[in-house]
């Protein structure tokens, strides 16, 4: 897997293609193969945006084999996470409606699910290495 995002290959191919008057005449079979190759194995454009807290609790959790009920709904989660999960962001002292916190849980479950995310503060893409 590539840390290339979808629209990256797309945007590669579309450059590349730019440089050409006739669009694919001409052009090497072994080039169209090479973008799609590319093209499957880079990142999906909406990877989950979460806090780098967030993502470091996924992290733990994920390493201590809990499911992702658990993660959810755990007693002892830690502040920034217990804040992230049920403040509206910026303002500790609101609390997020309801569609709003079911939106933070499908984040932070697709975070999980996937093991791959984008930290909000750095843009940093984390992976989580594939259990064997």
């Amino acid at each position: 897997m590539s840390n290339e995002t979808k629209r990256d290959v797309f945007d590669a191919v579309w450059n590349r293609l730019s440089e050409y008057r006739v669009f694919f005449n001409g052009w090497p079979r072994e080039a169209i193969d090479e973008y799609k190759k590319r093209y499957n194995a880079a990142l999906p454009d909406d990877l989950p945006t979460i806090p780098k807290a967030v993502g470091e609790y996924i992290q733990e959790r994920k390493s201590a084999h809990d499911s992702l009920a658990f993660a959810l709904t755990a007693r002892l989660t830690p502040n920034e996470v217990y804040e992230w999960m049920r403040t509206v962001t910026g303002d500790s002292d609101t609390e997020l409606s309801q569609i709003e916190y079911v939106k933070q849980q499908d984040t932070f479950a697709r975070a999980w699910v996937l093991g791959i995310w984008k930290v909000e503060e750095t843009g940093e893409i984390v992976k989580l290495e594939a259990e064997k």
